[in-house]
């Protein structure tokens, strides 16, 4: 990190041993003599009940701690999260999951990269906490509709037990602990735990974050 001034420190993938990862970045940073930090965090993530959110909140209490002006960029849910499942959805016709009728505000990766593109560019948008997420909200229902309607099949949303989505998705090959998490994640949703009204991430960026049809659109090409 010699010669950096600004550190986009963006969470690493490896859900449960992150903060270890994430402290030593910090304490790099400082050695080096980084001015400001740029973390992409959690939406809402102190009072979250994602089982993501601690290690965020423990990485911004190393940020808070380690003396380096930050900015926080809580991100919300990932619209790719569900749009990487419609070729499955395609092929099966349906869509699956565990969410219920829960909304969910989510925004594409795009639209949180310009944000942070914003903050490392804008110092007068440095040192704040942002709660980060789309504009509108869905329901799977809604995100099953939009296939339909962009496909012309009929792409039903099928909800499930959490237990049930978890061995479906194991199904397939993927990681039974991974698996586990995704369907986790559904029945939080099914709380509203990834639902937000706010605006800060389109303000941030200057435009409407990208609608969901739109994302849909990208998903299916």
């Amino acid at each position: 990190m010699d010669g950096i001034d600004t550190l986009l420190l963006i969470s690493g993938s490896d859900i449960g041993r992150r903060v270890p990862q994430h402290a030593a970045a910090i304490k790099a940073a400082k050695s080096a003599g980084v001015q400001h930090i740029v973390y992409t965090s959690l939406l809402n993530a102190p009072t979250s009940t994602l089982g993501l959110a601690p290690e965020h909140v423990e990485t911004e209490e190393f940020l808070a701690a380690s003396g380096i002006e930050h900015t926080i960029l809580r991100n919300g849910w990932y619209t790719e999260n569900y749009t990487m499942g419609l070729p499955s959805a395609l092929e099966h016709n349906a869509l699956f999951g565990a969410a219920k009728d829960g909304r969910i505000s989510s925004a594409t990766r795009q639209d949180y990269a310009e944000a942070a593109a914003a903050v490392l560019m804008d110092a007068g948008l440095r040192g704040k906490t942002y709660e980060l997420s789309g504009d509108a909200n869905f329901a799977l229902s809604d995100l099953a509709a939009t296939l339909s309607a962009q496909t012309g099949k009929d792409i039903p949303y099928v909800d499930m037990p959490e237990a049930d989505y978890a061995a479906a998705l194991a199904g397939p090959g993927l990681p039974a602990e991974l698996a586990g998490f995704l369907a986790h994640c559904d029945v939080e949703a099914s709380k509203g735990v990834p639902f937000e009204e706010g605006t800060q991430l389109s303000t941030l960026i200057g435009r409407p974050t990208t609608p969901l049809a739109t994302a849909v659109a990208t998903a299916i090409l």
